[in-house]
């Protein structure tokens, strides 16, 4: 990869089509990717109405957990499978990786009951990676394509900046939970994460640290944005993502219900999340050997993404049959479970067991930034 690694960019105005930048178009990128940050606040407002019309506080928080979970977070959580547990193909690139993945519900139903607080914790910290490492992908792929498509003989890319997205990035979901952190309250739902997240971290120290990572990365990054901006060769569906998750990401922490407030942010995720993953399936259906590979996955999408989103659906079945009888368990052989709790248990066994797993997948389906170069033409 030819790159300048002594400034963002070449000095030369380098200019290009702006269409050419969007991942599929400019209609698809702002109705999935970019734009779809208006179903962020939803979750919350509606938990406020809940509270306004009088419902308790846990059970409006778990209504709205639910919603989310069958309506979007689901099904995302479970598209990950047309990917790679249906996909013959994936299974012989990665066989250790589907067989290993047994071991994820074995660890959550252990933790679930010993301890749930630290399930929780591990999940929440597993889960701001995951969302985080989702955004760094989609960065990566607005990169791929213009390094590789639009201007590949006059690259603007360079470490430099890769770095400095990457920075504020990674950095900007944890100075309002740092803060949380640091004076010993950090409550998802009835839990405080506080209590097993270990002393040393519940400081004042904690908070200062990463709110000034993120200071300077976010300093940087609009440093580097105005260069490539006057400079004639910013990427503006890249740019304007990144700036959307940054005020989003930022500001999520700082609300006082961590749970439902997630949940924006989760719905979110997931819709792009889901976009993303239809995408590449059609394209492989289209280009590529689909049929052969995953033919139960090819058969649900010969109309459109509303067939591979049923078949997403669908699969919650499994994670609905966990969840009746880890709640019938409990009933019949530890009654004394205050109701929060026993909610919660059997909806975090059950969710992520699957959930982890997903997350597990993830991690593999990430590094792929040629999922999209069939579209292209190549």
């Amino acid at each position: 990869m030819s790159v300048t690694t002594a400034s963002f960019a070449p000095q030369s105005t380098v200019s290009s089509d702006p269409e050419q930048f969007w991942l599929r178009n400019r209609r698809w990128d702002l109705a999935f990717i970019t734009l779809s940050v208006i179903l962020v606040p939803l979750p919350y407002l509606f938990y406020l109405i809940g509270l306004q019309l009088g419902v308790e506080p846990d059970t409006s928080r778990n209504l709205v957990n639910g919603f989310v979970a069958v309506a979007v977070g689901g099904p995302h959580m479970m598209s990950t499978m047309l990917r790679t547990g249906l996909d013959q193909s994936f299974k012989k690139q990665y066989p250790m990786l589907i067989r290993s993945s047994i071991i994820i519900p074995l660890v959550v139903v252990s933790l679930a009951f010993l301890n749930l607080t630290l399930l929780l914790t591990i999940f929440f910290f597993w889960a701001s990676l995951h969302v985080l490492h989702q955004v760094t992908y989609i960065v990566e792929l607005y990169n791929h394509k213009e390094h590789h498509f639009v201007r590949p003989q006059q690259s603007t890319l360079s470490p430099k900046a890769r770095m400095i997205d990457y920075a504020v990035i990674m950095s900007c979901l944890f100075p309002f939970a740092a803060f949380k952190i640091s004076k010993g309250s950090f409550d998802i739902g009835v839990n405080n994460l506080a209590s097993v997240i270990p002393g040393f971290f519940q400081q004042t120290w904690f908070f200062v640290v990463m709110a000034t990572i993120f200071g300077v990365a976010l300093t940087a990054f609009i440093i580097k944005t105005i260069r490539e901006y006057r400079g004639g060769y910013i990427n503006w569906p890249k740019t304007i993502f990144i700036v959307l998750t940054i005020a989003v990401a930022f500001t999520i922490p700082a609300l006082p219900n961590l749970d439902t407030a997630f949940q924006g942010m989760n719905t979110w995720h997931s819709f792009q999340y889901l976009a993303i993953t239809f995408y590449i399936i059609k394209i492989r259906q289209e280009y590529g050997s689909l049929n052969q590979d995953a033919p139960l996955v090819s058969r649900f999408s010969k109309k459109d993404s509303r067939g591979l989103f049923a078949l997403s659906t669908v699969m919650l079945v499994g994670t609905g049959v966990v969840f009746v009888l880890v709640y019938g368990f409990i009933y019949l052989f530890m009654p004394d479970t205050p109701p929060n709790q026993h909610f919660d248990t059997a909806y975090y066994t059950s969710v992520l067991s699957f959930l982890w797993i997903h997350y597990y997948h993830d991690h593999f389906l990430f590094t792929d930034f040629e999922a999209l170069d069939k579209a292209y033409g190549h």
